[in-house]
């Protein structure tokens, strides 16, 4: 024990309190019936003093501000979540000495990671920044903890990968490039504490048989949405060291075999493997055990009749009908509809590299999203067809940097990208307006536009994590694909400037009041 002096034990008379300072930090002091006790004088939850708080006749001392309560004998928090720090305390001579002896740094960081747990299941914003200072505090490794939050998170999404892990895997890019201690911290707490929003009670996991891996036979798999054997091949796969590399080629085409999940199919398979190269084996096979979930899930918008032109078109890809094709030029796609916009693409393609094509595409996309009507947004009269709002257009940029990142390693993935790109335009195109206004959101410089927006990210101000995560994707993507596609940066800028600019409406409660009613008289 270190034993420090930090008072007289005359200026503590029975009933009394008195704060000291020990090096920076603030004692409180009280000299109870039951003895004489000492701990931090700032309360763990927000800092304030608990000198000022009520002590009860069996030594539980209560911060006034929000309740929180310690039990001075025992140690324990009965109401709040943090520990209080406490001193063994002695009186020698008529001198008052505590106990200065720093805790073990490897109890501490162990107790931190216990300690995010239940802020995770609490889904405490607050404490889950504390836990996480406290172990960066004890020189704990900090990927250490993402990799327990998707541990304790990842086989409670139901349904699989949900945006928590597609954005963490940005927060975790945007937390490297900063050298800025407190950004460094607000971009992991966005990541984890995003995990704890998102993930249910209930556990349900994941099968725990193994088959050899066989790439063909996942595939199949996946499309058979058949959990389990997709599994089993996975985990085949990660025991014989299967590297990342060939597993997102697997995964990419599994994404793209289909319309799937209006394209987080193939931004999830990008981002769940950008995150799992910087995690450790047993979190990355998490997140992949996660993403194949959503991939079995997923929704196959190609066999709706808005889409059903798809299969067909892919099909036909680099064929032409004899007829002349239309110029390689945005406004050839634009307001036309699915099935339209693929059939242009599908003449494009009998004349053009799939990486020519890719930057007019996207360049239309940005357009739409520039010239989004956002009276739909607001309309409280229209069909549930209608619900039509800005993340609908956001996805369109995130998607097509996906697909580019997925059709650059394998680019047997071009045509499906392409096309999958199409949908987005064609079935967005009702929604735009480009008789618009649209000059102040211009940026005269967009590379350096997009530098200054990344820079804000850290304190985006967003109260939903679902919006943030939209904001963050779509903003790392269009500043990806503005380098990328230097003929659409313009476009991506002033559409990020735009969206960024106008406000985002989250509820609707006269529209979804008024479609339930019709929907259920319909029942």
């Amino acid at each position: 024990m270190t034993w420090r002096w930090v008072a007289a034990a005359e200026s503590l008379q029975p009933g009394s309190r008195l704060v000291v300072r020990v090096d920076r930090r603030q004692v409180l002091l009280l000299s109870t019936e039951r003895g004489l006790y000492a701990c931090n004088n700032r309360c763990p939850h927000e800092g304030y003093p608990l000198r000022e708080g009520t002590l009860s006749d069996d030594c539980v001392l209560t911060c006034n501000w929000h309740n929180w309560k310690f039990n001075l004998a025992t140690g324990a928090t009965l109401v709040g979540g943090d520990a209080l720090r406490r001193y063994p305390v002695k009186v020698e001579a008529g001198q008052v000495w505590i106990d200065w002896t720093a805790p073990d740094p490897a109890g501490l960081r162990a107790k931190a990671l216990a300690d995010l747990d239940t802020a995770l299941e609490d889904e405490d914003y607050d404490r889950i920044t504390r836990e996480l200072a406290r172990l960066e505090l004890h020189g704990g490794d900090m990927l250490a903890a993402l990799s327990r939050a998707i541990l304790w998170s990842h086989d409670r999404f139901e349904f699989g990968m949900t945006h928590a892990y597609a954005v963490a895997a940005d927060w975790v890019m945007l937390r490297e490039r900063s050298n800025d201690p407190v950004r460094r911290l607000a971009a992991l707490v966005e990541a984890v504490a995003y995990m704890g929003e998102d993930a249910g009670e209930t556990r349900h996991p994941f099968a725990v048989e193994t088959r050899p891996w066989d790439g063909a036979a996942f595939l199949a798999a996946i499309e058979a949405e058949d959990e389990k054997a997709a599994v089993a091949l996975l985990r085949g796969a990660m025991q014989s060291g299967v590297t990342l590399p060939i597993l997102r080629g697997a995964l990419g085409r599994a994404a793209l075999a289909h319309y799937q999940d209006f394209g987080h199919a193939s931004i999830y398979t990008v981002k769940a493997t950008e995150l799992a190269a910087r995690l450790d084996c047993d979190a990355a096979g998490a997140v992949l055990l996660s993403l194949v979930r959503a991939l079995v899930y997923a929704g196959r918008e190609d066999l709706l009749p808005e889409f059903r032109f798809y299969a067909e078109a892919h099909k036909s890809w680099g064929r032409t009908n004899g007829k002349e094709a239309p110029a390689l030029l945005a406004d050839e796609i634009l307001g036309h509809s699915a099935k339209q916009a693929m059939g242009v693409v599908v003449h494009w393609s009998a004349r053009h590299k799939p990486q020519d094509i890719y930057p007019v595409l996207l360049g239309a996309a940005a357009t739409q999203m520039l010239y989004f009507d956002r009276s739909y947004e607001r309309r409280t009269d229209g069909s549930i067809a209608d619900n039509i709002g800005w993340l609908d257009f956001t996805h369109a940029i995130t998607f097509g940097n996906a697909v580019r990142i997925l059709a650059e390693a394998d680019p047997a993935l071009w045509p499906a990208a392409l096309l999958q790109l199409a949908c987005f335009i064609g079935r967005n195109a009702k929604y735009v307006d480009r008789k618009q206004d649209v000059s102040a959101w211009r940026a005269d410089d967009p590379a350096r536009f997009f530098d200054q927006t990344v820079e804000k990210l850290y304190d985006h101000g967003v109260g939903e994590f679902i919006v943030s995560a939209h904001l963050v994707k779509m903003t790392l993507a269009a500043k990806a694909e503005a380098a990328a596609a230097p003929d659409a940066a313009g476009e991506l800028a002033a559409a990020v400037n735009r969206f960024l600019s106008l406000p985002l409406k989250r509820r609707h409660a006269l529209r979804t009041a008024r479609q339930m009613r019709e929907f259920v008289a319909e029942e």
